[in-house]
């Protein structure tokens, strides 16, 4: 019982009140979590939410990626995709890609590729081994992770897996783990450092977006993941600068 105990995180508020106002300011249905590193204190708005799972959408680049160097799909972030020609409605996606600029710009055809080469199986074992939201026994290896059902993790979920990574618990190698860090890198500044990642799962009714990532303090490590209900395109934003509010409410940024 006393060993049950110790691996609950330590809850401030089951529905934190501060967190809560930020989402009902935007008028916003949706959960965020975020959880300390060090003494496993949690802040959670909508604990009811943060326990469904939804597809990953392009937040699954940072498996993905720990993937793609494990299994030699890709060197390192300079490793480069040639663009076929193909016109996407992502302006951005419409040239030569690095892992570095795909992974910013979530090219989901850069990402394709690399499904290609990992295949079937090999994500099965990956996603067993490290225990990675619920995946389907059947899917589209180069769509599972925008696909609804193929495969979803919840917000609890994607926070447990950031802390593994964090930790480099996981079964990857130190390049894999590198070379993400080096991607995933958002922002820098002298009080903390931030590493995340956007999601956006389009093809899901209603459609989901999703902010997950870390932020490294002189103090601590803050884990957090936030999903939300995204009724129109206009709302992508919202998911970072609600996510950044909360950060900055709880005292964790500045």
């Amino acid at each position: 019982m006393a060993l049950l105990t110790a691996l609950i995180p330590v809850v401030s508020n089951a529905d934190d009140s501060v967190i809560a106002k930020l989402f009902a300011q935007q008028n916003v249905e949706g959960t965020m979590v975020i959880e300390s590193l060090k003494t496993g204190q949690t802040f959670v708005h909508n604990a009811t939410r943060a326990r469904q799972p939804f597809s990953p959408a392009s937040t699954f680049k940072v498996m993905n990626t720990l993937i793609a160097v494990e299994d030699g799909v890709v060197q390192d972030e300079h490793t480069v995709f040639k663009w076929d020609g193909h016109h996407y409605s992502v302006a951005r996606w419409n040239h030569d890609q690095t892992l570095d600029s795909a992974f910013k710009v979530s090219c989901v055809w850069c990402y394709q590729q690399i499904a290609h080469k990992v295949g079937t199986d090999a994500y099965k074992r990956h996603l067993k081994q490290t225990d990675y939201g619920h995946l389907q026994n059947e899917f589209d290896v180069t769509t599972f992770w925008l696909d609804e059902g193929s495969l979803e993790i919840s917000a609890l979920e994607q926070v447990d897996f950031l802390k593994k990574l964090v930790r480099h618990q996981l079964p990857f190698n130190e390049k894999a783990y590198d070379t993400l860090q080096k991607i995933m890198l958002v922002k820098k500044t002298p009080s903390y450092s931030l590493w995340a990642k956007t999601g956006w799962a389009a093809r899901v009714h209603p459609n989901v977006g999703w902010y997950i990532g870390y932020v490294k303090t002189s103090q601590d490590t803050w884990l957090f993941a936030l999903n939300m209900v995204l009724d129109d395109k206009a709302q992508l934003p919202l998911r970072q600068t609600l996510a950044l509010e909360a950060l900055k409410a709880k005292g964790i940024i500045d």
